[in-house]
């Protein structure tokens, strides 16, 4: 198994991409923590089923909002009082508020951007330290195709993954002395609750631009993030992987 033995932090892990990183994470052999901001009862639900087919391992759901600087301290905190010690976080966490720049207000833009960009301060920081203590740390930073290419209706969501780009090679560069890699994956269109409100014409036109004509699956990136945690990826630092089906071919 890829994580046997470690200790993983995954945010955003209660739905869509980031439940799937949770359950690939425990099949590799992970004890998990995952934090989630809503959806307490799949959290739970999730948590509660992963610890009963797993029991030689621990998998938990915290209750953070890791937009909130001191909440989010204070949990990784909490937690590395209870793991002792973290080998690997995936900051997954992120929201969406898609209107057309001239239509976008002040709160849809600092909602995105505080969520998915202003989280990798408020979880990573605290983090980093430890694992430079221990001098050995894994980082994967969930960003998307929409920082790379762009997306209409979404100059906020992009911009914050755009700025996960620069951070995770930024990072990587800092604490790589320290033997603490720090990757990033971009996926497509996964096929998600962001993706399900989409009527049938904008999912066909999508489809259609994409080289293997369908959406992704969580199970298509799950992998690829426990990789990159894993120890098999020793010498791979400061890397952004897409997964979009060859949709910016």
């Amino acid at each position: 198994m890829l994580l046997k033995g470690k200790k993983v932090l995954i945010t955003g892990g209660s739905r869509g991409i980031g439940a799937g990183i949770v359950r690939e994470a425990v099949a590799e052999g992970a004890d998990v923590a995952f934090f989630y901001r809503n959806s307490a009862d799949e959290a739970q639900k999730l948590a509660a089923e992963l610890s009963a087919t797993h029991p030689s391992q621990r998998c938990i759901a915290i209750e953070c909002d890791v937009s909130d600087e001191g909440a989010a301290q204070a949990a990784v905190k909490n937690l590395l009082a209870d793991f002792g010690s973290i080998d690997g976080l995936v900051n997954n966490a992120g929201v969406t508020r898609d209107v057309v720049f001239a239509r976008m207000n002040r709160s849809q833009w600092d909602s995105v951007l505080n969520t998915n960009l202003g989280s990798m301060f408020n979880i990573t920081k605290p983090l980093i330290v430890q694992m430079a203590k221990q001098r050995n740390g894994a980082i994967v930073n969930i960003t998307s195709v929409a920082a790379i290419y762009g997306n209409n209706g979404q100059t906020n969501y992009s911009a914050a993954k755009a700025g996960i780009i620069g951070f995770t090679k930024s990072l990587s560069a800092e604490v790589a002395p320290q033997n603490i890699r720090v990757n990033a994956v971009a996926p497509g269109y996964i096929n998600t609750d962001m993706i399900s409100i989409l009527d049938p014409d904008t999912l066909s036109y999508i489809k259609s631009r994409i080289s293997m004509r369908r959406l992704g699956n969580v199970e298509d990136i799950a992998p690829m993030v426990c990789f990159l945690l894993s120890d098999k990826a020793a010498y791979l630092t400061g890397q952004v992987i897409q997964i979009d089906g060859g949709i910016t071919l």
